[in-house]
């Protein structure tokens, strides 16, 4: 990465980054404090060089950096990385495509990596924001997953919520004509918003049934987290929107 940030563990296991910044500025994160484990900086170690891309200000060689050519899912925000193992490994011929500040976050899908021998994944500990802005093309990605961003519970702190119309924006310009965007949140609030926001974006099409409220179906490859598990016991509803480019 190369900006330096502290180590820093999220809010929940598959907490996703949030904007903390003023609206001029769009930002993918907000800056957390936590520790590395040893097994986490062993992977750093062992694995990193080979799964951990540099940011750079030039686009993204696809091929190069995951040494074929598949399509291509962004996600962003993956918290510890358990989500974004398991599809990965239910998806071996798909790439993605990780960005993720959080170190021990970084670390802990390093390790599950090499604990599960998986080969389509590579990560860019930088601002997301940042990376589509310089390094991915329009039209080039396959795919963007987005999973129980930072709801910022609070009114006044809902400007700070990760999805809103520029990023929005951002990101349907970079998907190929067909690809698809999913997000995921457990708060009703933010999931209307979401749908809100990615219903005004002229590029994209919801593909849910109008009669499930503009919600799609959890799709058969996001897994369920011990996170939402928890939450689904406690009577916490789940909520996906699965929009495609038009």
């Amino acid at each position: 990465m190369i900006e330096t940030l502290p180590p820093v563990p999220p809010s929940s296991p598959e907490d996703a980054p949030t904007d903390i910044h003023p609206p001029h500025k769009i930002r993918s994160f907000v800056r957390r404090t936590g520790r590395t484990t040893a097994g986490q900086a062993k992977a750093f170690a062992d694995v990193g060089p080979k799964f951990l891309l540099p940011y750079a200000d030039a686009p993204l060689d696809f091929e190069s950096a995951f040494g074929r050519v598949a399509p291509t899912v962004l996600e962003i925000g993956f918290g510890m990385g358990e989500a974004t193992a398991h599809i990965a490994a239910l998806m071996p011929g798909t790439n993605f495509l990780c960005c993720e500040v959080h170190t021990p976050g970084v670390g802990a899908l390093l390790k599950r990596i090499a604990e599960q021998n998986l080969s389509n994944i590579r990560i860019l500990q930088h601002d997301a924001v940042e990376v589509m802005d310089d390094m991915l093309p329009p039209a080039s990605l396959d795919g963007v997953h987005i999973f129980f961003p930072d709801p910022w519970h609070k009114k006044k702190h809902n400007k700070r919520r990760l999805i809103q119309q520029p990023l929005i924006a951002k990101l349907a310009a970079r998907l190929k004509p067909g690809g698809y965007l999913h997000c995921a949140t457990d708060w009703q609030p933010y999931a209307e918003q979401i749908l809100e926001v990615l219903a005004a974006e002229p590029l994209l099409r919801n593909t849910a049934d109008q009669s499930q409220g503009g919600y799609a179906p959890k799709p058969a490859y996001r897994p369920l987290t011990k996170f939402e598990n928890r939450g689904i016991k406690l009577g916490h509803g789940v909520w996906d929107a699965v929009f495609t480019r038009v």
